[in-house]
C-alpha cells in the first residue's frame, strides 16, 4: 500500500498541479519536435518521479507491458517475415491490381488495412502494411505521406469494428463482458461509412495531384510478384506462425491469454523455426539482427508516455475531469452518451486512449443506478468505444498504430511532423465522430 502513496511534492505544491504542469510541458516539447520524442517522454517520466508525483514502483505499475509486449513481439515477427519477400509480393500484387495508379493503390491499401485491423488488431496491421506502403511509393517515386496518413486512419477505423481491433475495445469488452459478436453487430455497421467519407476527404486534399510517370508505372507492372519471394522455406514458416498468431488473437480472450503473450510466443516460435539447423554463431547473428530491427525508439517513447499519463491519473486529475464531464449531463442518457463520445474523442487525440478508457470504465459503471441497471448502459459503452478508437486518429500520440507508422516513416527518411499531421487529422477525426454521433442517436437513443 505504501507504494500507492504519493511522495511529498517539492516546493509544497499540490501533486495535481505538479503532475499537470509536467505533463503539459512535456507534451508541448513533443509538439515542437525540437528534441526526439522518446528523449522528451523519458525525461518527463523521470521528472514525475523526482518531483514526488510517483515513486518508482508506482511508475512501473503505470507501464502497460501488455502493449509493449504486443508491439515488440509483432515487430520481431515482421522483421523475420519480410526477409522472405512476402511484403514485396503483396506490394507488387496490390499495385498491379490497380494498374499501378497511385490513388488506386492508396484506396486498396486502405481497404486492406481496415479489414486486417478488424480481424487482427490495428498495431499488427500497420506493422505489416507500413513497410509495404513505403516500398510501393519508393518504386513509383511519389511522396508516401498521403499513403501513410490513410493507413493510420484506416487502421483505427477498422480497429473500431471488433473486440480485438483496438486496445480500448479489448478493455471495454473485458470489463463489461461484451463478446466479439457484440462489437461486430453494434460497431461494424458504421465503420465502412466513416472509411468512405475519410477516403473522400483524402482524395480532395491529395488525390487529384497523385501522379506517377508512365515509366514508373510500367516498371511496376512489369514486375513478377512471384520473383519477390526470395526464401520459400522462410515464407512457409512465416505464414504458419502468422496464422497461429492470428488465431491466438481471436482465441486469446476465451483462453484467458493476453495479446502480448500471443505476440511474444509467435516471435519466439518463428525465431526457433528459423534457427533450427544453423550453427550457434549463425543463430546468434540471426537473433541479433531480428531484435535490431525493433523500433526501440517507439518502445521507449511508450514507456515514458505511460508513466506520464499514470502520473496525472495517479493524482486523481483524470478522475476529476471524468466526474465533471459526467456531472454536466444531469443523468440524461442522450446527453451523457454524446458527452462521453466527444470528450473521449478529444482526450484520446491528446493522450493515449488506453489510460483514458481505463478511467472512464469505472465512472460509467457507477452510473448504472441512474439509468436503471447495468443492462441499460450499452449506449454509453458504444459511445466510449467509438470516441476512444476514432479519437485516436486526432494526433500522432492518439493511438499506438499512429506512432508505429511514424516510426517506420522516420527510419525511411520521411518524417511525419506532429503539427502537420494534426492540422488535417484532428478536423477529419471530428468529422468521423459527427458521423458516429448520428449513428448512435438513431440506433440507440
Amino acid at each position: 500500500m505504501a507504494a500507492e502513496q504519493t511522495h511529498e511534492v517539492i516546493f509544497g505544491f499540490s501533486p495535481i498541479w505538479v503532475a499537470a504542469t509536467l505533463f503539459v510541458a512535456t507534451y508541448v516539447v513533443i509538439v515542437t519536435e525540437r528534441i526526439n520524442r522518446a528523449i522528451v517522454a523519458l525525461i518527463g517520466a523521470g521528472l514525475m518521479i523526482v518531483a514526488g508525483v510517483l515513486n518508482q514502483e508506482a511508475a512501473i505499475r503505470g507501464i502497460d507491458f501488455n502493449t509493449l509486449g504486443l508491439l515488440t513481439g509483432m515487430m520481431v515477427v515482421v522483421a523475420v517475415s519480410r526477409r522472405s519477400g512476402v511484403f514485396q509480393f503483396v506490394a507488387v500484387w496490390s499495385a498491379k491490381k490497380v494498374q499501378a495508379r497511385p490513388w488506386g493503390i492508396l484506396v486498396m491499401l486502405s481497404l486492406v488495412t481496415a479489414l486486417f485491423s478488424a480481424l487482427l488488431d490495428n498495431v499488427t496491421t500497420v506493422l505489416l502494411i507500413a513497410p509495404v506502403t513505403l516500398l510501393i511509393t519508393e518504386e513509383l517515386k511519389v511522396t508516401p505521406y498521403p499513403f501513410l496518413f490513410s493507413t493510420i486512419f484506416a487502421s483505427n477505423i477498422g480497429g473500431t469494428a471488433t473486440l480485438i481491433g483496438d486496445p480500448p475495445n479489448i478493455m471495454i469488452g473485458s470489463a463489461v463482458g461484451l463478446s466479439f459478436n457484440d462489437f461486430l453487430l453494434n460497431l461494424a455497421p458504421i465503420t465502412p461509412v466513416i472509411l468512405v467519407v475519410t477516403l473522400g476527404v483524402i482524395y480532395m486534399v491529395w488525390g487529384r495531384g497523385m501522379r506517377a510517370s508512365d515509366e514508373a508505372r510500367q516498371r511496376v507492372m512489369s514486375f513478377q510478384e512471384r520473383e519477390a519471394i526470395t526464401d520459400v522455406p522462410l515464407l512457409k514458416k512465416s505464414l504458419i506462425v502468422i496464422t497461429l498468431v492470428v488465431f491466438g488473437f481471436v482465441l486469446a480472450h476465451p483462453l484467458g491469454l493476453e495479446p502480448a503473450s500471443v505476440a511474444m510466443g509467435g516471435a519466439a516460435l518463428l525465431l526457433l523455426l528459423t534457427s533450427i539447423g544453423n550453427q550457434p554463431e549463425q543463430q546468434s547473428s540471426h537473433v541479433h539482427k531480428s531484435f535490431g530491427e525493433v523500433e526501440w525508439v517507439t518502445i521507449f517513447f511508450f514507456v515514458g508516455l505511460f508513466v506520464l499519463v499514470h502520473g496525472i491519473e495517479h493524482v486523481g486529475l483524470l478522475n476529476i475531469l471524468a466526474d465533471k464531464v459526467l456531472g454536466l449531463t444531469g443523468g440524461e442518457m442522450t446527453a451523457t452518451a454524446m458527452m462521453v463520445m466527444w470528450v473521449s474523442a478529444v482526450f484520446s487525440a491528446i493522450v493515449d486512449n488506453i489510460p483514458f478508457v481505463a478511467t472512464m470504465i469505472p465512472m460509467i459503471k457507477a452510473m448504472a443506478p441512474t439509468f436503471g441497471g447495468a443492462e441499460n448502459l450499452a449506449p454509453l459503452w458504444w459511445s466510449l468505444a467509438l470516441g476512444a478508437c476514432l479519437g485516436g486518429n486526432g494526433s500522432l500520440v492518439g493511438a499506438s498504430a499512429n506512432l508505429i507508422v511514424a516510426g517506420f516513416a522516420e527510419r525511411a527518411g520521411h518524417r511525419i511532423h506532429f503539427l502537420g499531421f494534426m492540422m488535417l487529422a484532428f478536423p477529419l477525426m471530428l468529422l468521423s465522430i459527427l458521423i458516429a454521433s448520428i449513428y448512435l442517436y438513431f440506433r440507440y437513443l
